[in-house]
């Protein structure tokens, strides 16, 4: 979990994401302001979440940039903790706030293995 977490902190400073965790899953929450569920790629690949993401922006016709310090683009990977899958992942947008749900994956219980005599 602190992989995550460290990667968490390497992201831009002008992008803000929290991490949860549960017994089953973690939550990776990322404030995306402007970004839609359409603009918005999310996917694990190797033990690393990457998330893209483009913020969409309307410019009036009249204006025109003298600075922009808010970045149409994102492309974060983030290390996984070894017990996070993909698979059965889920994710949903909200008025610009990302939240994907990564399932742990399931733990064998240790078991004794019986050993008869012959």
């Amino acid at each position: 979990m602190s992989a995550l977490r460290d990667a968490l902190r390497d992201l831009p400073d002008a992008v803000f994401a929290d991490m949860l965790e549960s017994d089953d899953a973690y939550l990776v929450v990322v404030d995306l302001p402007g970004a839609s569920a359409e603009t918005v790629e999310a996917r694990v690949d190797n033990g690393r979440l990457r998330i893209e993401a483009q913020r969409e922006k309307d410019l009036p016709r009249e204006f025109q940039y003298v600075s922009e310090e808010r970045s149409l683009f994102l492309d974060a990977t983030l290390l996984l903790p070894p017990d996070a899958t993909g698979s059965g992942a889920e994710g949903s947008m909200d008025r610009g706030v990302l939240e994907l749900r990564l399932p742990k994956r399931e733990t064998s219980v240790d078991e004794t293995i019986p050993i008869d005599e012959k």
